[in-house]
């Protein structure tokens, strides 16, 4: 039995298409005969960058407020690290917003047929 994983990321709206595609060609999204699987909703993003910091979008010690998407899909669990590596590669944040954490997962086996 694969275990898998719900994965969470935040993406500037700028980048969501490349990080949906990163993600994707790394196994993400994968759910019976179909890939890149997943679930897009809009928001806005609020982070304050500390001193140290070189952030994509303002500048340390002012608050900001960005256009994101949350992006939500599924992952097997041995995929897991290279979406993760995928992810941090592909998103433009110094330090991406991203979880993820087991959950129960059913799939069709690969021989069985559906009822319709």
């Amino acid at each position: 039995m694969t275990l898998l994983h719900a994965l969470v990321v935040y993406s500037p709206t700028s980048h969501t298409a490349d990080v949906l595609a990163a993600i994707g060609d790394a196994g993400a999204g994968r759910i019976g005969n179909y890939s890149h699987c997943s679930f897009v909703t809009p928001g806005t993003g609020r982070f304050i960058p500390g001193e140290g910091a070189d952030p994509f979008v303002g500048e340390p010690g002012r608050a900001e407020e960005v256009a994101e998407d949350r992006i939500e899909c599924v992952v097997e669990e041995h995929l897991l690290p290279a979406v993760v590596a995928a992810l941090r590669e592909a998103h433009p944040y110094e330090e991406p917003a991203f979880m993820s954490w087991a959950v129960q997962g059913w799939r069709h086996p690969a021989d069985s047929s559906r009822a319709g």
